[in-house]
């Protein structure tokens, strides 16, 4: 019998492995039938172990995107000129006063190269907006 090429990831080992094969594979310009096949193959078997191990789902979206931008020395005015919205608006995200619309969140995971999912979940909003409104009516 012949062994599999690929195998379903089991460790980060492996995993950085497959990684590191598929960007090589996607550094090549022409491609056969085999080398694609290979690509969603390698694909399939990284997102598969990525949701299964991975942490940013624990995160609710603005603490992740605080350690983000702390890691990647991002001001909320940086921020907002990235996402092109007001200053405001990112103050009013990362004080839980609004929800992150969804261009936001596409521009937000193209930028920090994570799944759109990582911002698109829900989370709390603080009451005191809420409640200024119910009470300005």
């Amino acid at each position: 019998m012949e062994k599999l090429k690929y195998t379903v990831i089991k460790n980060k080992e492996q995993y950085f492995q497959y990684c590191s094969i598929l960007e090589a594979f996607t550094d090549i310009e022409v491609k056969d039938i085999h080398t694609e096949d290979e690509i969603e193959l390698l694909t399939l078997l990284i997102e598969k172990y990525d949701e299964e191990h991975n942490s940013l789902n624990a995160v609710d979206p603005i603490r992740l995107l605080r350690s983000f931008m702390d890691d990647h020395q991002l001001s909320a005015t940086a921020l907002a000129d990235l996402l092109s919205v007001s200053k405001g608006y990112i103050s009013d995200i990362l004080n839980y006063k609004k929800g992150l619309s969804k261009e936001v969140i596409r521009k937000l995971s193209e930028h920090f190269k994570v799944r759109q999912d990582a911002f698109n979940r829900p989370y709390p909003l603080n009451q005191v907006m809420k409640q200024s409104l119910a009470n300005a009516g």
